[in-house]
Formats: structure tokens, C-alpha cells, sequence
């Protein structure tokens, strides 16, 4: 059997922005630390750091 498991977090490559995915919402939230939201730039053209590294395919084989 074969999973699709979506990435839960993310940053970009070229300003440091931080996202999570927040499932309650359906979306993409920037992350918080101790009280920061970890924005980058936000006129940047994100980048984000997930590619073809990536691989969202679990094979689950009993």
C-alpha cells in the first residue's frame, strides 16, 4: 500500500520565512517563536525548500 504524506512544514530558501501547516485552518500559517512570527521578507518571491528532495510517497507494505 502506498501513502501520500504532504510536507508539515516549510521554509524559504532565499528570506528564512517559517511555515507550518495548520490542519484545523486547511492552510499554511507562519510559524511562531517565543512570541516572533518568523515573516522573512515579505516582499520576497518565497522560495520554499521543498523539492525534488522531498518525496511525499511512504510505501506502507505490511
Amino acid at each position: 500500500m502506498v501513502e501520500i504524506t504532504p510536507p508539515t512544514e516549510r521554509s524559504c530558501e532565499r528570506c528564512g520565512r517559517m511555515d507550518i501547516w495548520d490542519e484545523e485552518q486547511g492552510k499554511w500559517t507562519i510559524q511562531v517563536e517565543d512570541g516572533e512570527r518568523l515573516v522573512g521578507d515579505r516582499h520576497c518571491i518565497h522560495e520554499w525548500d521543498i523539492n525534488g528532495h522531498y518525496s511525499p510517497i511512504t510505501n506502507t507494505e505490511a
